[in-house]
């Protein structure tokens, strides 16, 4: 399925990062009953087109629900979503209570302050995300030198690896592990992964400490 995260708080929130288009079949399978806030990476198709999904955590928790990004990253989601946002349409039921923050710096959702980490995507800034000892960089080709100190310490990494082979817009393996290295977490897990990556064969050729990330993967981390 599509990468996303959902990350349990130590004051009892769940934090999702993006919300894919498998965003139903995910909440189903591992019966994700609540979400409190939503951490958007960036615009693509693949990390905001299950927003209307957000609709059933509407129903279920009767508030709207509060979501984060950059201003470029707003923007797409006004765009893409612009039946949601613009008063003189006619939206009849079923439309998503969306309320927008633009992210300018570290921020709290309840008691978890959220670090905004900036990664490349080829020639666009986007965001990962750092929570305590935990960090999240999906999509990333390069790592900022600004980013790097925001990256220290930390117990868990999850880091983009889409292949082999070079790529424009994210880190090949190679380019992932050199900078899981860099990072030192204790433990680092690759993610947003092609098929050309054998996930058993690759596996089994990775460096101490650094793994294949799969769906359904639970980690613990202070």
């Amino acid at each position: 399925m599509r990468t996303s995260v959902l990350v349990a708080t130590d004051d009892g929130g769940q934090l999702l990062v993006d919300t894919g288009p498998d965003l139903r079949a995910q909440a189903l399978l591992h019966d994700i009953r609540r979400v409190d806030g939503v951490l958007f990476t960036h615009g693509h198709a693949d990390h905001i087109f299950g927003l209307d999904e957000v609709r059933r955590y509407n129903w279920l928790q009767r508030r709207s629900m509060v979501c984060f990004g950059d201003e470029w990253t707003l923007a797409d989601i006004r765009r893409a979503f612009g039946y949601v946002f613009d008063p003189d349409r006619a939206t009849g039921g079923g439309v998503p209570e969306i309320e927008l923050f633009r992210i300018v710096g570290p921020f709290c959702v309840g008691r978890q302050e959220v670090q905004p980490v900036k990664v490349m995507h080829g020639v666009r800034p986007i965001l990962g995300y750092r929570l305590g000892r935990f960090a999240y960089l999906t999509d990333c080709s390069e790592i900022p030198d600004e980013s790097w100190p925001l990256l220290q310490d930390l117990d868990v990494l999850v880091l983009d690896a889409l292949r082999i082979k070079p790529h424009p817009t994210h880190f090949s393996l190679s380019e992932a592990i050199a900078a899981a290295r860099r990072i030192g977490a204790q433990r680092s897990y690759f993610t947003h992964i092609c098929h050309d990556l054998s996930h058993a064969g690759i596996s089994a050729t990775l460096p101490p400490g650094m793994e294949l990330a799969y769906d359904g993967l639970m980690l613990e981390c202070r």
